[in-house]
């Protein structure tokens, strides 16, 4: 076992040196790979930033970082009104919410999920809208750490090696009582020599075992993070890939003129139940679409096999060119929120080079709600 083991930490050490594999992409300054971002955990003004859920946050998330829920990052009251969209909340609490996550104007920042993407670009599209240029999106997110993590690999080769022993102990006793009293003396010392050396082994394994996860970068529990002051240079703020519900609604108009003549598409990254209303969320009045959008859901866009946030440009331009998603038109993309499955396709784009992109921000929480907004369904 200890051979193995070896092995194992000395084949993840080796993955610590390339940087992420050439995916083909035109912008590269938006990802960072887990072999980069891994030197970073723990350094002064580095701050990884997840973007999942707070359930999903304790149950596993980056050692030191803290938890910024996408779908949660966008702030209207409870008929869906932004008061200062297109910004995803007000610029002072803005400033309160992420200073409060223990991160100034000198962070940088590193957003994550659990690898799919659509979590970590809406963390992505928050900060870069209020002109925080320091940010990656972490390529494969918390899967891609634990994956080059040394102490995780040793730690699920323990886990493998305790229930390997655990099996044998469990035939060892099955055998001894399925024997009886027929059992030889001979053969049940056997087996009992076979269960009692086994504890041992399991003993042994779970003291192990609890050393490797005491140094393990995915860890579980609760947030921990001292606030610090963040401020918002207004004259910074980037309104260059966000879009308010009347710029979509006059998108929506020309698409519905022109057709596929339009210079402008909106890309739906829904759902079907969601698309064809039947699927409501939180408190939002009404189901349905915006006419004349584009049905092209986020997790065509993620890597689903290779557990990365994005596939590789040549497959993201042949997915886009597919439905009609070419560069010379203005893109918008909307989910529930903006922050998430919208900000996704943004993110992606972004990566081609695309220029004229925005996540609708607020997304259906907005159209939704807004009675004089048509819907279809």
């Amino acid at each position: 076992m200890k051979n193995m083991l070896k092995t194992l930490v000395f084949a993840a050490a080796l993955t610590l040196t390339p940087l992420m594999a050439e995916e083909g992409y035109e912008n590269n300054d938006i990802l960072i790979s887990a072999e980069e971002a891994i030197k970073l955990i723990g350094k002064e003004n580095v701050m990884f930033v997840s973007g999942d859920a707070d359930d999903t946050y304790k149950l596993g998330h980056i050692k030191g970082s803290v938890e910024m829920y996408a779908h949660h990052l966008h702030h209207s009251d409870i008929t869906g009104e932004m008061h200062c969209a297109p910004l995803y909340r007000c610029v002072d609490d803005a400033e309160a919410y992420i200073g409060s996550k223990g991160i100034d104007n000198n962070t940088m920042i590193i957003a994550y999920d659990d690898f799919k993407g659509p979590n970590a670009t809406g963390v992505y599209s928050f900060f870069q809208s209020y002109g925080h240029t320091n940010i990656k999106v972490l390529n494969g997110g918390r899967a891609a750490m634990m994956k080059i993590d040394p102490a995780q690999i040793k730690f699920d080769a323990l886990k493998e090696e305790i229930k390997a022993s655990k099996e044998q102990a469990k035939e060892a006793e099955k055998q001894l009582k399925d024997a009886g009293a027929t059992i030889t003396a001979e053969k049940k010392a056997e087996l009992e020599a076979v269960i009692a050396k086994n504890k041992e082994v399991q003993k042994d394994l779970l003291a192990k075992s609890k050393e490797a996860e005491a140094n393990l970068l995915v860890v579980k529990g609760d947030e921990k993070v001292t606030p610090k002051t963040y401020k918002i240079d207004t004259k910074k703020i980037d309104l260059s890939f966000i879009a308010e519900k009347n710029e979509i609604k006059h998108a929506m108009e020309d698409i519905l003129k022109n057709g596929k003549d339009s210079k402008y598409v909106i890309i739906d990254s829904r759902g079907i139940a969601e698309i064809i209303g039947e699927r409501k969320m939180d408190n939002v009045a009404r189901g349905g679409h915006i006419p004349g959008s584009t049905f092209m859901e986020w997790n065509k866009i993620s890597d689903m096999e290779a557990k990365k946030s994005f596939k590789p440009a040549k497959d993201l331009k042949e997915i886009y060119a597919k439905y009609g998603i070419s560069p010379d038109k203005t893109i918008y993309a909307y989910c529930m929120v903006g922050a998430g499955r919208g900000s996704e396709h943004i993110t992606a784009l972004q990566l081609l080079g695309y220029k004229n992109i925005k996540v609708f921000t607020g997304s259906w929480d907005v159209w939704g709600n807004d009675m004089n907004l048509p819907l279809k369904r």
